[in-house]
């Protein structure tokens, strides 16, 4: 006769010990940070850029409606001033060129030929409606993002006077 060892109770359930268990809560946490940093990154793909340029903004047929940072120089003549606080000007990387509507105070120091940085919405074609408008802070500065993007374009003479220094790093001091 065979001797049939009884079943287990469905009740009874594999003891972990205290080391198994720490080492799957950790594993489960490190899972999920994971994931999360995936999708994060996964979301901001587009988005970490600072600004585009009116040139990549029509290379990269941006969906309207689409929240964006927008620079380049104000073209020259473009400025228009309408009822209230209302402004229009275009803003250019002289290849391509996106108009920009704004209404509120422009920093003081905004004018034609300066490069600028737009916070707003792309509008579809070649329209931009701006919240905030962001301009050099003295004559001798251009954010260097966009300093970058004309240099990359061809268009920043470094020698030539009239561009701004694309960097705030004081000049060295001379040797006594």
């Amino acid at each position: 006769m065979t001797t049939v060892e009884p079943a287990r109770p469905l009740a009874a359930k594999r003891r972990y010990t205290r080391k198994q268990r720490r080492l799957m809560l950790i594993g489960a946490a490190g899972a999920v940070l994971f994931l999360a940093a995936g999708l994060v990154l996964f979301a901001l793909r587009d988005t970490i850029v600072f600004f585009y340029g009116p040139s990549e903004i029509a290379e990269k047929s941006v969906a309207p409606g689409t929240r964006m940072r927008l620079g380049g120089l104000v073209e020259q003549g473009s400025v228009v001033r309408g009822p209230g606080q209302r402004v229009a000007f275009s803003i250019t990387d002289s290849r391509t060129v996106i108009k920009v509507s704004y209404e509120g105070l422009l920093p003081d120091l905004f004018r034609e030929g300066q490069g600028v940085v737009t916070e707003g919405v792309f509008q579809g074609g070649s329209q931009f409606r701006a919240d905030s408008v962001l301009a050099k802070h003295d004559e001798n500065y251009m954010p260097r993002e966009v300093a970058d993007a004309l240099k990359k374009q061809g268009h920043w003479q470094p020698g030539d006077p009239a561009a701004p220094a694309a960097s705030s790093k004081p000049a060295p001091k001379a040797a006594p």
